[in-house]
């Protein structure tokens, strides 16, 4: 038996769940394993993890005493509000005075269209709170229940301030029986319609993933795993199942972020497209400054208080069929085999397909009968996929996950060759160029999206498919790429090594020291209170003054883990090549102004042309890069301080003033940043100088007295 201490993460997907289990001093794999997913089981899908945590464990002689993290991702969240599978919402309004008319139409949701024909549907009793009692709260919860709400949602105008009202109405609705919840406890912004919409959507969800969580965590308990299970969240971190239980809504497109988050763990990306291809779609996904981009989710066209990774998803993947229509080749996508109930033509025994013919199906019901199946002598009908091209063209390598028969895939084709009268590699190459069009019509918006830099950025194919999409998408954009390391695991693996994420806003206008410490200290204790060890913590807080947002984004590693992943510390003359690449200049005009911790900086020295390529100049590109190559800061206009705690008011300060701009409208501060040892605190988001001076003594409180800090201050 080993006593060697490992993590779990599980992925549950539509056909397979997955699980692996990695290695918690040096994240290698140890195990993989597939079951088919349990849907149908008594227990449902905690049926098939249970039957995976099992089957890993005993094929690889682990205790489950030596599992000190398990997480798993979920789909059950977006699939329900996709397929509108959710529970009816009552919602209780409140408010008084002169707010009360507009508290009451803000409160009022009405049904949220999920998807074509798909709603959740509302009801909504509303009180005046100055002169309700308990018993009118009874009666309008009763209310709801008797029209068939099977979840309460208590929504008042400032209730972030106060939330006595909204704890009052969940108490007694939870002793009538309904589970409930408050938009308090969703989001601590002002702004009452969408704090409620965002309300109603989680509630939706919380009669099913209770169900399915209770189920989980007793699957996980019955393995003999005494860690508790932790639940991928949709910005990439995960969460404690009890937290699921309040908030499922933040397991929403947590499958889409689980991918990502594994990519980040092996591969050294700077800027770069994270493209997850299965057998349905891809999911894309941009990178930039090693850390994946963030954006507000929306369900049925409206916003939410809810931050997502920003994943855009294509129904372009390995399984994607041919469209055919007057006998030409027109399109690829978006039905796959898999929707079709086919197999792929590049995955069937070369000897299954005996004189094929092409037959034209409608995959759905609602489908035009215009995708390309063939069908042998003998029976047997195969789709021709994107899968089969991209073998045919090479692009797939041996031992590949997509690898598949070459010579089956070129029979089948050769069907479809007969059929139009085009030639197999000619009708291969156009299913290729139409996909992968449309694939890179969604990168290059990420690309300008974020200003991805050129020079850096690569594209990582992560999932089964990834060999289907990614080298061609390469090929055709001059993009360099990447194959992630076990891709067709990467989700999975996304699972097991996720660290922790908390986000608390709050409506706090010109925000003092004071509340600064206090949005700090609050956002601490949840992410603590989530699993993360506090010695490995980083919090950011910006300060969005328009909008009168003080906002605090905490992210750490999960209790035990107190190294970020098996660092593989790069040589200098690497570090040099990488730092020339991002500035697309030769390494002899880079140099190294300093270095700390983790963290170098290099400065290149880039020379242009300007005026019809008359006049020469010289520009400076500032990079901070890590111990592994990944450079985590890049800019143009720019200086550095190396200084030490004890200079924070003078040196520091002098720094800052020399780098902020000074007109009619005020000061304006340089976007700022301190390295040292293993952190990188990011002090951009705030607006004053007292409040950055404010933030850098809390972040700087734990240093040594003696230990180099570097500030960078950009102008850009």
């Amino acid at each position: 038996m080993s006593d060697r201490k490992v993590r779990i993460g599980i992925d549950v997907g539509g056909t397979f769940t997955d699980a692996v289990v990695v290695d918690h001093e040096t994240f290698e794999i140890i195990a993989k394993k597939k079951v088919p997913t349990t849907h149908h089981a008594e227990a449902g899908v905690a049926a098939g993890i249970v039957q995976a945590i099992e089957e890993v464990l005993s094929e690889n002689h682990i205790s489950p005493e030596d599992v000190i993290f398990i997480a798993h991702g979920t789909t059950q969240a977006t699939n329900a509000l996709l397929e509108g599978d959710v529970a009816k919402v009552g919602i209780v309004g409140m408010g008084t005075g002169l707010e009360r008319d507009r508290a009451k139409s803000e409160t009022t949701v009405g049904n949220i269209e999920l998807a074509p024909g798909k709603f959740l549907y509302t009801e909504q009793e509303f009180l005046d709170t100055a002169s309700f009692t308990e018993e009118d709260i009874r009666s309008a919860i009763r209310n709801l229940k008797s029209k068939g709400c099977e979840v309460i949602v208590a929504s008042e105008s400032y209730s972030v301030d106060d939330p006595t009202h909204e704890k009052l109405v969940i108490d007694i609705a939870q002793k009538e029986g309904l589970p409930a919840t408050g938009g308090y406890e969703i989001s601590q912004l002002y702004g009452l319609k969408a704090r409620t919409r965002t309300a109603v959507v989680n509630a939706a969800l919380i009669p099913k993933m209770m169900e399915t969580a209770d189920m989980t965590e007793e699957a996980v308990k019955n393995a003999g795993i005494r860690k508790p299970l932790m639940i991928m969240r949709c910005d990439g971190g995960v969460m404690s199942i009890d937290e699921v239980r309040k908030r499922p809504i933040l397991t929403m497109l947590s499958g889409l972020a689980a991918g990502v988050a594994g990519a980040l763990m092996y591969e050294k990306i700077t800027d770069g497209i994270f493209l997850e291809s299965g057998g349905t779609s891809t999911d894309i996904s941009a990178i930039k400054d090693g850390k994946v981009m963030i954006k507000n989710a929306t369900v049925g066209g409206h916003k939410l208080y809810l931050s997502s990774l920003d994943v855009r998803t294509l129904g372009i993947a390995g399984g994607s069929m041919i469209v055919i229509r007057d006998k030409k080749l027109v399109d690829v996508g978006p039905r796959s085999a898999h929707i079709a109930d086919l197999n792929y033509e590049v995955f069937t025994e070369p000897e299954h397909i005996i004189d094929p013919k092409v037959q034209l199906i409608a995959p759905r019901s609602d489908d035009a009968a215009d995708y390309a199946a063939v069908i042998s002598k003998n029976g047997e009908k195969v789709a021709l996929t994107l899968c089969g091209a991209a073998n045919i063209l090479g692009y797939v390598s041996e031992g590949d996950y997509a690898k598949g028969s070459k010579e089956a895939a070129e029979k089948a084709w050769s069907a479809l060759a007969v059929y139009t009268g085009i030639s197999v590699e000619e009708l291969c190459q156009t299913a290729m160029d139409i996909a992968i069009a449309k694939v890179n019509e969604i990168v290059q918006g990420l690309i300008s999206d974020y200003q991805l830099s050129k020079n850096l950025i690569f594209l990582v194919g992560g999932g089964g498919s990834a060999s289907v999409v990614t080298p061609y998408l390469s090929k055709k954009t001059g993009i360099r790429f990447r194959i992630a390391k076990n891709a067709p695991y990467i989700s999975t693996i996304g699972v097991s090594l996720a660290m922790v994420r908390e986000q608390l806003e709050r409506n706090v206008p010109n925000p003092s020291e004071e509340d600064i410490r206090k949005i700090r200290h609050d956002v601490l204790e949840i992410i603590t209170r989530a699993g993360a060890d506090p010695k490995t913590v980083d919090i950011t807080v910006e300060v969005d003054s328009q909008k009168n947002i003080l906002r605090a984004t905490a992210t750490g590693a999960t209790e035990l883990r107190t190294k970020d992943r098996a660092v593989t510390e790069i040589s200098e003359q690497e570090r040099l090549k990488i730092a020339a690449e991002g500035a697309g200049t030769d390494e002899n005009k880079i140099s190294l102004l300093a270095a700390t911790g983790k963290w170098h900086v290099y400065e290149a020295a880039v020379t242009g042309k300007s005026f019809f390529g008359l006049v020469k100049h010289t520009s400076k590109t500032l990079s901070v890069m890590d111990s592994e190559g990944v450079i985590r800061l890049k800019k143009n206009k720019a200086k550095i301080l190396v200084f030490r705690k004890s200079d924070l008011h003078t040196d520091f300060v002098t720094f800052l003033d020399s780098m902020t701009s000074y007109t009619d409208a005020g000061e304006t501060l340089p976007r700022t940043y301190l390295f040292f040892s293993q952190k990188m605190s990011d002090l951009s988001g705030v607006q004053t100088k007292e409040q950055l001076l404010h933030l850098a003594e809390i972040e700087l409180e734990f240093t040594e007295n003696d230990e180099d800090i570097i500030a960078v201050a950009a102008k850009d």
